[in-house]
């Protein structure tokens, strides 16, 4: 239920009246005012606890709270320090990137393209943003759908069910989109926009690789969505949080601008302390050779200095690159020994270089209404020029994953079968399951069995099916050999037609033809499994009747002969079946 029932005085009147054995409390950490989402109402579970006739154990489950946050769930439920349970952060399949001065939509197009047989999310940070890039894959010819909350509801379930069931790779989505949903073979997931806090993006880019497969995580990076972020937080935020949520915007601000791993910096800022590093990172692969910009970054820390740090970052910037803005010479700045010392850079080079001096901890910021920038002890190390900084370049887009035509051959049959069984794709076998079938390249169905995620169920319902598709791409054959099901094959079948499953359907289903589908219904039906009356159109029973007293003794072939082209051999076979009398008894007077 939602906490914003407690504030109910009667559903209070209601719980009392009950005995209640456990309480379980998730998204915890919405009760600190620490946290990236705090909800008021959260505050009400433990005064609700408290009135309580019994004394229920209480259970507080988050996946995104930082040390401090973590102590005040404690705190606020009474839970003793020596009952917290904390797994890792780390999420060693996931690369994650960050990209700054790109070129996003051309970015984003080239990255589809390379990766179009994998399945992404594209976050965006407003509805516009949403519909924007929407339009531009769609005019790109890139199956894509959408979703955010300005779509009606058949909308964004229509968009949802299409990327559930891969009918469409790529999403473009507000961060709505994704709670509640368990889509395992996601291969990437793309932020527009810098979120505004690191709990945030983490959970959305975790969204990538549920299946432990190696996915990536890019964030592009651009200086006004700061300006957009922190717009959003004084709108919404109440002054006495402002400041602790403008602290959470700086820590992002870092990470894009950091040249250490990503992931440990993840980690670390939510309390992991002796990360090594991931080594799998845009950091931590970045090859490019690091250049000293120790000089540099003494004159920036020399120009933050001489302007007293009482000065945010873009008022620098536009001393050290000599601009002739009014403010700059209202303040007397184009005086200073600094003014224009940094002239060949650009303005917006400029800024990226502060923020990456802010991100390596040579400057801070102060936030407040004006947020300034100031030296830290190591930018003092720099002045002294005890330490040198250095420094890399950019990057290109990647392809996940090279080419693999089993692998694909496989996604394009497990497509076929959730279309048939009406799933998701994931629900038959995981992104995970096809990579371990084209490592092993299983021969025969026990052998199919070694492969992670096919139990006796999966063998049995998919085997041969599976083993048809491996056999295209292998010299030696297949070995579905009867013996090793531990149900007769026609039973199978049988259980498949019973779930409302065509002909085709099973067919395809488990890899075999459609007329052997057919014998093993004609043999259910000798059995009395099942009838076959509803395969037997009225408007052909008198023929079928006339044809079965007549020919019968001359075998089907000859009987299909006298019949119309719409009877089919099945018909035959199942009207015969039905009616075991016609034709023998004929014969025998």
């Amino acid at each position: 239920m939602a906490p914003e029932r407690l504030e109910d005085p009667a559903f209070i009147e209601v719980l009392q009246q009950l005995t209640i054995p456990l309480i379980a409390v998730d998204e915890a950490h919405c009760i600190s005012q620490w946290g990236h989402d705090f909800r008021p109402s959260y505050r009400y579970i433990q005064n609700v606890i408290n009135e309580l006739q019994n004394d229920p154990i209480v259970l507080a489950l988050t996946a995104t709270a930082t040390t401090q946050v973590r102590q005040d769930i404690c705190q606020l439920l009474n839970i003793p320090p020596t009952h917290k349970i904390m797994t890792t952060f780390a999420r060693p399949n996931l690369a994650f990137k960050v990209l700054k001065s790109e070129d996003s939509d051309l970015f984003l197009k080239d990255y589809i393209n390379k990766n179009k047989n994998e399945v992404g999310i594209i976050y965006a940070a407003t509805r516009k943003n949403v519909e924007q890039i929407y339009k531009q894959l769609k005019q790109a010819n890139f199956a894509v759908a959408k979703y955010h909350a300005g779509l009606d509801n058949n909308e964004r379930e229509k968009y949802q069910e299409a990327f559930l069931h891969d009918k469409v790779n790529v999403i473009v989505a507000t961060s709505a989109f994704g709670m509640g949903i368990d889509k395992s073979n996601v291969r990437y997931v793309i932020h527009y926009q810098m979120p505004k806090n690191m709990e945030s993006y983490y959970q959305e880019a975790g969204r990538a690789g549920r299946d432990g497969l190696e996915s990536e995580c890019i964030l592009f990076y651009r200086p006004q969505d700061v300006q957009v972020q922190r717009y959003l937080i004084e709108q919404s935020v109440h002054q006495d949080r402002l400041n602790r949520e403008l602290e959470k915007l700086q820590a992002m601000i870092d990470y894009c601008h950091m040249e250490n791993c990503l992931q440990t910096s993840i980690l670390n800022y939510f309390g992991e302390g002796d990360i090594q590093p991931c080594g799998h990172c845009a950091n931590c692969t970045d090859t490019r050779e690091k250049s000293d910009v120790t000089t540099d970054t003494q004159k920036v820390l020399s120009c933050v200095i001489r302007m007293g740090q009482r000065f945010g970052k873009v008022m620098v910037a536009q001393v050290l690159t000599g601009s002739k803005n009014k403010k700059v010479t209202n303040f007397g700045f184009q005086d200073l020994q600094t003014y224009g010392a940094l002239s060949h850079k650009t303005l917006k080079e400029m800024n990226l270089f502060i923020e990456f001096l802010v991100s390596e901890d040579y400057l801070t910021v102060e936030q407040g209404e004006f947020p300034t920038i100031k030296i830290t002890k190591k930018g003092n190390l720099v002045l002294k020029g005890e330490l040198q900084v250095f420094r890399k370049q950019q990057a290109k887009s990647t392809q996940i994953i090279g080419e693999q035509p089993l692998f694909e051959d496989l996604r394009q049959w497990r497509r076929e079968v959730a279309k048939v069984e009406n799933v998701p794709p994931f629900v038959i076998f995981s992104d995970q399951t096809l990579r371990d079938i084209c490592l092993k390249m299983p021969k025969n169905l026990d052998e199919l069995l070694t492969v992670k995620g096919i139990g006796e169920q999966k063998k049995v319902k998919y085997g041969i099916g599976l083993l048809k598709v491996i056999a295209n791409h292998c010299d030696e054959e297949t070995i579905p050999i009867k013996d090793e099901l531990k149900l007769p094959s026609y039973l199978i079948t049988l259980e498949l037609y019973q779930k409302g499953k065509s002909v085709r359907d099973i067919a395809l289903i488990r890899g075999l033809s459609p007329n052997t589908i057919e014998d093993h219904l004609i043999r259910c039906a000798e059995e009395e499994l099942l009838s076959l009356k509803n395969h037997i159109p009225d408007k052909f029973k008198a023929m079928l009747q006339e044809a079965a007293k007549n020919y019968y003794e001359e075998g089907l072939s000859f009987m299909r002969k006298q019949l119309p082209e719409d009877i089919s051999y099945f018909m035959i076979k199942a009207f015969l079946v039905e009616n075991p009398l016609i034709g023998k008894n004929d014969n025998n007077d």
